[in-house]
């Protein structure tokens, strides 16, 4: 975090800049930070309270100029009560809080983020899986997903191990995602019920502008409309 000095310890043979260091100027970005030991919560308050950190083995401060962004999936107020976080770096830290809801509260996200993972996988693997099929989508749209964003990574991968074609189909998908189960939504879609309740929900996100929409769902404009008019979306 706050790096060493040339001797600090036997194998110190030369300067290392730590990451508030390396962000000077800019931005760190403190992923899990409901994990960091107390010791480190100390050091991490001064250079945020005071603007200078120590690199270990150094005799003199260094100026700190980093703004901080900082993650966690913990409940870092029930952490501040039994003792675990450190109530003044909670309080420094907390200037501004953005939560994100879960992904079973944002559905919308999937299609978005599952084209996402497996352009990734694609291009990684040198592959061309084409998508998923309207079955597939709608078994990840039924699906809660408790394991948020990183879960569904984990199944578009499980899926694109499993497909040997050029598109997914739910036979691809991990057992828990493709059979009903109490982690899923109550009711089963249709492919065509799921197609027009995702094209509404984009239409909401868009606050009803046909182009945003069809540039969200990745199709063209004219498609967009001959799909609403299918579907009997006005």
């Amino acid at each position: 975090m706050f790096g060493y000095r040339k001797g600090a310890f036997t194998d110190a043979k030369t300067d290392k800049p730590g990451r508030f260091d390396r962000a000077k100027g800019g931005t760190l970005f403190l992923d899990e930070i409901g994990d960091v030991p107390r010791p480190v919560q100390v050091k991490l308050l001064r250079a945020l309270q005071e603007k200078t950190y120590e690199p270990l083995g150094s005799d003199a401060p260094v100026a700190a100029d980093a703004r901080i962004i900082a993650a966690t999936n913990r409940n870092i107020a029930a952490l501040v009560e039994s003792g675990a976080f450190r109530k003044d770096l909670y309080y420094r830290i907390n200037t501004m809080t953005l939560r994100l809801p879960s992904l079973a509260q944002r559905r919308g996200d999937i299609p978005l983020l599952a084209a996402h993972f497996l352009a990734h996988l694609n291009a990684t693997n040198h592959r061309d899986v084409t998508g998923f099929s309207d079955e597939a989508m709608a078994a990840l749209m039924r699906y809660a997903f408790p394991g948020n964003v990183r879960e569904l990574e984990n199944v578009v991968h499980h899926a694109f191990i499993l497909c040997t074609g050029g598109i997914i189909e739910p036979r691809h998908l991990p057992e828990e995602v493709n059979v009903p189960s109490s982690k899923q939504a109550p009711a089963d879609l249709t492919p065509e019920e799921f197609e027009a309740n995702r094209i509404r929900s984009a239409l909401e996100e868009n606050r009803y502008s046909r182009s945003g929409t069809a540039k969200q769902l990745g199709i063209n404009p004219a498609t967009l409309w001959r799909k609403m008019k299918r579907l009997g979306i006005e």
